[in-house]
């Protein structure tokens, strides 16, 4: 099943940060390698993804051409990619900086409903950990 794009980017439309981030990105779109999904629009059905909104809510997610589902900073690497900034990918793919993206990303997707001041709508906040 191949597809006229690089990569679908599934993002929260109502997160305002990730929202900014993509409204930014559609700018470098200028060949329409990529497609944006808000997951947030009323529209939109997750069983067409074949995840749930949970899951979909819980971390980004990607879906290349070929149908194959990519995660986390890979999604970014692919959206780079897709919009010419192939350098940045290579640079993000680096010993070390790998690593350090790949956990500054767990963590911002981890807290990013209580950063964007959401949790009293989208999330149950625990007990709060030191650190976090």
């Amino acid at each position: 099943m191949n597809h006229p794009f690089d990569v679908e980017i599934f993002f929260d439309g109502d997160c305002p940060l990730c929202r900014r981030e993509m409204n930014f990105m559609r700018r470098f779109n200028r060949r329409g390698r990529v497609l944006f999904t808000d997951i947030a629009a009323a529209d939109f059905r997750p069983d067409t993804v074949g995840l749930t909104q949970d899951k979909l809510m819980a971390e980004i997610h990607g879906r290349l051409s070929d149908g194959t589902i990519v995660v986390g900073v890979e999604v970014f690497r692919r959206l780079y990619s897709a919009i010419g900034w192939s350098w940045l990918a290579a640079v993000s793919r680096w010993p070390g900086i790998s690593g350090m993206l790949d956990w500054a990303y767990r963590l911002f997707a981890k807290n990013r409903l209580r950063l964007t001041g959401r949790c009293d709508t989208h999330c149950a906040i625990g007990p709060s950990r030191p650190g976090l």
